[in-house]
């Protein structure tokens, strides 16, 4: 007979890509984890990892069993919150990964408060500008930016009408002067971000049913879209940041919206969860109260 503890950690350990890091997480030993693993591969009578001195992988029969050991571990999760507690308090673990400048800079005291509500909530929050998989990381939940391409996921939007705008402090613009139209970025000093290795200095604007794409020159450069705002605040040159990470900024006066005329690139927000998930209290509510506050941060509209 299958234990539900050894699927856990088949699980977990799939997702950690070994066994030493599944029992850090878990608190047991090394050893014991391989035993767990064993034992299911004998009730199975399938070998699921492939393992030697230096790499543990899935085999085929371990991918094709990952996702039915998901499903029961997820149903039998969602069974327990349903019992558990009563009534509409929230219970058990949830576990969240956001982008570092959304996170920290607007969402951190929406989802602190979020916690409060529900005291019998565990919440956990990732900051990170890094993609989490919501299938293979600690997460059940990701905020993104954009539309998920897999199917495998859903997308509950928070902020549907969000745009990137072109911004900078008005101490940049009183040395700089202010661009007229976007050829006039090519000779203005642009804040660039990196992530996976890869330099974002293609900056696209919609114009009409088309896109024109413009390539922006800058000396300074970070992986963190929380420096990059941070730098424009500075006095350090132009961003092209989502409306969200920087209203705050632009209504304080910190910040000015460049080219207000211009529409700029679609970046909508979503909650991204995996199909079943959808349906659990804690991920409801919280989108719920997420959306709520987001759709008061309405974006300008062009000059």
């Amino acid at each position: 007979m299958i234990r539900l503890d050894d699927l856990v950690l088949f699980v977990r350990t799939a997702a950690l890509g070994s066994f030493s890091n599944a029992a850090r997480e878990a608190d047991l030993l090394p050893g014991q984890v391989s035993a767990a693993i064993q034992r299911l591969e004998r009730e199975l009578d399938v070998r699921l990892f492939a393992r030697s001195t230096r790499s543990l992988r899935l085999t085929d029969e371990g991918n094709q069993y990952l996702p039915y050991a998901k499903e029961v571990l997820q149903v039998l999760h969602e069974g327990n919150e349903r019992v558990s507690g009563g009534g509409d308090s929230l219970r058990g673990v949830l576990q969240v990964a956001a982008p570092s400048d959304l996170g920290r800079n607007v969402l951190l005291e929406w989802i602190t408060n979020f916690s409060d509500a529900h005291p019998g909530l565990s919440l956990r929050l990732f900051l990170s500008d890094h993609l989490a998989d919501v299938f293979r990381d600690p997460v059940d939940v990701a905020i993104r930016y954009g539309v998920a391409e897999d199917a495998s996921y859903i997308a509950l939007p928070l902020a549907e009408s969000n745009r990137r705008v072109l911004v900078a402090s008005p101490s940049y613009l009183g040395r700089h002067g202010r661009p007229q139209r976007l050829d006039d970025l090519a000779a203005h000093r642009c804040l660039l971000y990196v992530l996976g290795g890869r330099v974002y200095d293609k900056w696209v604007f919609p114009d009409g049913s088309e896109r024109r794409r413009f390539t922006v020159n800058g000396t300074l450069f970070c992986d963190d879209a929380d420096v990059v705002r941070r730098w424009a605040i500075d006095g350090r040159g132009i961003a092209y940041k989502s409306w969200i990470d920087v209203c705050t900024d632009v209504h304080a006066g910190r910040l000015e919206v460049v080219l207000p005329q211009q529409p700029g690139e679609p970046a909508p927000l979503n909650l991204i969860c995996p199909h079943r998930k959808q349906f659990l209290p804690a991920i409801r509510q919280l989108h719920a109260t997420l959306r709520e506050r987001l759709e008061a941060l309405t974006m300008p509209q062009p000059a």
